[in-house]
C-alpha cells in the first residue's frame, strides 16, 4: 500500500475505509447501534459488525460484535437487550453446519454474552420489536409445497444434495434487481420475547423462542415488502402484493392480528402502490407512503398518508407540498411526523404536523438524513448524516432549533483530494438546473467529467461508496454531478417536463449545465467526457449518439435497445407504465449507433437483473458493427467492454470496484489526457 496523499489517490486505501450504515436507539434513550462494514482478511469482501455510539457524544464508540460471518438487522428488546441475526457459528449447536444461515442472537444489556434465541434452516432477518410488549416479527424464506417446518428442512436438503437450483413459476416477477426469486417465499414470523430489567430471556441457559407463521398463505405477497409491529404487539402491519392481469403487480396494505393470525385488508387503493407502513406510539394510526400508478403520460405522485390501524379511510398528508418522502417516523406524541424529501440537491429532515398538515424543514446543512431515530421526549432526534463532503456518520439533532452535532462516530472521515462547489443554470425551457461541481485542488484548467445519475427519479445528494466523485478529482478531474429533467428535489413538474421523452429534457439539461460549467476559468472545455450508470448509462449512450463534443464515454449498466429492454426487465410491468411502445422507439439510443464516433467504455454485469445483459451484449455489437466507429478489419476498434460474469447492477465486491476504477481511469487518461502510455491493470489478463 503506498503512502497516499489521501485515500482517494489509492483505490486499496479507498475499497479499505469502513463504511457506516444504520441506527438504532434504544428504548430508554442511552444507547446508539450502528453497523460498520470491513474489509476481511483476504480484501474480498466486507463483514459488517454493530457498533455502539453515545448519543450525548461524550464517550467513543465501542465495538459490540466480532465474527467472521458479520451481523445485520439490529432491534432493542423493551429491557434493552439487543437482538440481531448472524451465521456466525452457535457454540451451543451439536453439530456444526458448513453453511449456517443468519439466526437470531440475543446480547444481553448486562453484557453478558451473545447468544442464539432462534433460527430457522432458511435463516432469520428484518428483525422489528413491540415497543412496549417486546413481541417480535422476523422475516424468513418457505418453501411453497412445504406443509411444516420439518417438511421444509427436508426439501432444503434434498435439492441441496442433488444440486437442484430448478424453480418453477405459476406467476410474476420471477427475480427482482440482482437475486432470483423462489422457489422459497418470505413469511413472517411471531414470537413473545420475555422482559424485564434482569432479562431473564438473556439468563436462561440455552433459550429458544417459539416461532409462530403469521403469514402462512402468503406465497409471494411479502416479496420486498415492509412491515411494522404495533406497540402492544397486537397486530402487524405490511405491504402485502395484489396480482393482476397480463402479468401486473400493485401493493395492498394488510393488518395481521398475532394472536390469531386473522389478515383484514387496511388500504386498498387501486390507484397507487403503498407501502413502508409505521405504527403511531399511541398505536392508534399508520403511517404509509403512497406511490400513484403512472402511465406513460402522467409520472407518478409520492405522498405521505395515514389511516387508523382499527380500520377507515386513508388521507394524504401535505398533500400540497411539492416534495416527495423518502422516509419518515412518528414523533412521540403521535400528532406528528418526521419526514425526509430530496429537496434542491439535499435530502432535508422536515416536521410535518398531522391536524395542520404544515410542513417545516428541521435541519439547515448541505445534507443528506437517514435511519432516522427519535428520543422518546420528544426533543432530540439521531440520524446518519452523508453528504459529498462526508461519508455517513451519525449526528445528533435538536428538534427545536435544527442545530446538528456529529457524534463520536466509529469511522473518521477521509481527507478529501478536493473542494465542493455548487453551480446551475437556465435550460431552454426558463427552467433552473443545478448541480454540485467537485474540482480539484492546484489546478488552473481541470479536464470535465460529467456525471449523469440514475433512476431516473433521483438525485445527486449524498455519498456514494460506488460512483465517487473524488477518486476521479484525484486524478486531476472536475467531477460534474447535475440533476436533469426528471430527477426529484425540484417539484412535479420537474419529474414531469421528462417523463416519456427521456432524450428531451434531460439531455437538454445536461447540455445546458455542460455549456455552463466549460465556460469557468478552471476549465479545459477541449478535455471533456460523459459517463453514467443506469439510466444515467442510457443517458450516455444518447449523449454519444447526439452529439461528438466528449472525447470519451463511459456507460455502466445501461439501456441501450428500449425495443427489447421493457420485457426483459425484473419489474416489467412497471416500465409499461413508463413508456408505450412508440415512446421507447423514439427514445431508444440504439436508433442513433451509425452517429456514435466518440470512443465507448460498456460496462455490464452478467446478474444484472434490473437492465439485463442483453442491452451490454447488443450495446457492444452494435457499435463493432453498425456504429460511427465500427471495428477494423482485424475485428479491434476504439471501444472497450469490460464484462463482470459475477457482478450485478452495481458491481459492489472490492476487487472488482478496483478494477473497474482502474479501467475506467485508464480509458479516460487515454482518451481525454491524451496519454499513450495509459495501461489497463494487469490482472485482467
Amino acid at each position: 500500500m503506498t503512502d497516499a496523499a489521501t485515500p482517494f489517490h489509492d483505490l486499496e486505501q479507498y475499497v479499505a475505509i469502513p463504511r457506516l450504515s444504520g441506527l438504532k436507539l434504544s428504548p430508554d434513550g442511552t444507547r446508539l447501534v450502528t453497523a460498520v462494514a470491513t474489509l476481511d482478511a483476504k480484501s474480498t469482501k466486507y463483514v459488517t459488525a454493530l457498533w455502539e455510539v453515545d448519543p450525548t457524544g461524550e464517550k467513543p464508540a465501542r465495538r459490540l460484535t466480532r465474527s467472521a460471518k458479520g451481523e445485520a438487522s439490529a432491534a432493542f428488546t423493551p429491557a434493552g437487550d439487543l437482538l440481531f441475526t448472524s451465521a456466525r457459528p452457535d457454540p451451543d449447536a451439536k453439530e456444526q453446519d458448513d453453511e449456517p444461515a443468519p439466526a437470531l442472537w440475543l446480547l444481553p444489556a448486562d453484557g453478558a454474552e451473545a447468544r442464539v434465541v432462534a433460527q430457522r434452516t432458511a435463516g432469520l432477518g428484518g428483525v422489528k420489536v413491540a415497543r412496549d410488549a417486546g413481541t417480535l416479527v422476523v422475516g424468513s424464506d418457505v418453501l411453497r409445497s412445504a406443509t411444516d417446518p420439518e417438511h421444509d428442512e427436508k426439501l432444503r436438503t434434498a435439492r441441496k444434495e442433488k444440486k437442484v437450483a430448478a424453480i418453477l413459476h405459476d406467476g410474476y416477477p420471477v427475480r427482482y434487481w440482482d437475486h432470483d426469486l423462489g422457489p422459497d417465499q418470505p413469511h413472517l414470523f411471531t414470537s413473545d420475547v420475555p422482559q424485564s430489567v434482569t432479562s431473564p430471556l438473556a439468563a436462561a441457559r440455552d433459550p429458544r423462542l417459539e416461532l409462530k407463521d403469521a403469514t402462512p398463505d402468503a406465497r409471494s405477497a411479502l416479496v420486498e415488502q415492509g412491515y411494522a409491529i404495533s406497540p402492544d404487539g397486537a397486530t402487524v402491519v405490511a405491504g402485502w402484493g395484489v396480482p393482476g392481469a397480463g402479468g401486473d403487480l400493485r401493493a395492498q396494505l394488510v393488518a395481521i392480528d398475532v394472536a390469531s393470525g386473522e389478515r383484514r385488508v387496511l388500504v386498498d387503493d387501486a390507484g397507487a402502490d403503498v407501502g413502508g407502513p409505521e405504527i403511531s406510539p399511541d398505536g392508534q394510526w399508520v403511517a404509509f407512503w403512497r406511490e400513484t400508478i403512472s402511465t406513460p403520460f402522467q409520472s407518478p405522485v409520492v405522498r405521505v398518508c395515514v389511516v387508523p390501524l382499527a380500520g377507515g379511510d386513508a388521507r394524504v398528508v401535505a398533500d400540497g407540498w411539492d416534495r416527495w418522502p423518502t422516509g419518515f417516523v412518528w414523533l412521540p406524541d403521535s400528532r406528528g411526523l418526521l419526514v425526509t424529501a430530496d429537496d434542491d440537491g439535499r435530502s432535508p429532515l422536515f416536521r410535518v404536523d398531522l391536524a395542520s398538515d404544515e410542513v417545516t424543514r428541521v435541519t439547515a446543512d448541505d445534507a443528506a438524513f437517514t435511519d432516522v431515530q427519535v428520543s422518546a421526549d420528544g426533543s432530540t432526534a439521531f440520524a446518519i448524516r452523508a453528504s459529498y463532503e462526508a461519508p455517513a456518520h451519525p449526528v445528533r439533532i435538536d428538534l427545536s432549533t435544527g442545530t446538528t452535532t456529529a457524534l463520536r462516530s466509529p469511522v473518521e472521515t477521509p481527507a478529501l483530494p478536493g473542494r465542493l462547489t455548487e453551480v446551475e443554470t437556465t435550460a431552454e425551457d426558463g427552467r433552473r438546473v443545478r448541480a454540485w461541481l467537485a474540482l480539484p485542488e492546484g489546478t488552473d484548467k481541470a479536464p470535465l467529467l460529467l456525471w449523469i445519475h440514475g433512476g431516473p427519479l433521483g438525485s445527486w445528494n449524498a455519498w456514494s461508496w460506488r460512483w465517487n466523485p473524488w477518486l476521479l478529482v484525484a486524478q486531476g478531474y472536475a467531477v460534474l454531478l447535475p440533476d436533469p429533467a426528471l430527477s426529484t428535489g425540484y417539484g412535479q413538474e420537474f419529474v414531469q417536463v421528462g417523463w416519456g421523452s427521456w432524450g428531451a429534457a434531460p439531455y437538454t439539461d445536461l447540455v445546458a449545465i455542460t455549456d455552463a460549467v466549460v465556460a469557468r476559468d478552471d476549465i479545459d472545455e477541449t478535455r471533456t467526457a460523459a459517463m453514467g450508470g443506469s439510466f444515467g448509462g442510457y443517458m450516455a449512450n444518447w449523449v454519444a449518439g447526439h452529439t461528438d463534443r466528449f472525447r470519451a464515454i463511459v456507460t455502466h449498466a445501461s439501456l441501450w435497445a428500449l425495443d427489447q429492454f421493457g420485457p426483459t426487465t425484473d419489474a416489467a410491468f412497471y416500465w409499461a407504465r413508463e413508456m408505450t411502445d412508440e415512446m421507447a422507439l423514439e427514445n431508444s439510443p440504439h436508433r442513433f449507433v451509425d452517429k456514435i464516433v466518440t470512443p465507448m467504455l460498456v460496462v455490464h454485469g452478467d446478474k444484472d437483473y434490473r437492465v439485463p445483459i442483453g442491452e451490454g451484449l447488443r450495446l457492444w455489437y452494435e457499435l463493432l458493427s453498425a456504429s460511427g466507429s465500427p471495428a477494423g478489419e482485424d475485428g479491434r476498434s476504439q471501444h472497450r467492454f469490460l464484462y463482470f460474469p459475477d457482478e450485478n447492477h452495481w458491481v459492489l465486491s472490492p476487487q472488482h470496484a478496483i478494477v473497474w476504477y482502474q479501467v475506467v481511469t485508464a480509458f479516460l487518461a487515454q482518451h481525454v489526457l491524451g496519454d499513450g502510455d495509459a495501461a489497463y491493470p494487469d490482472i485482467l489478463g
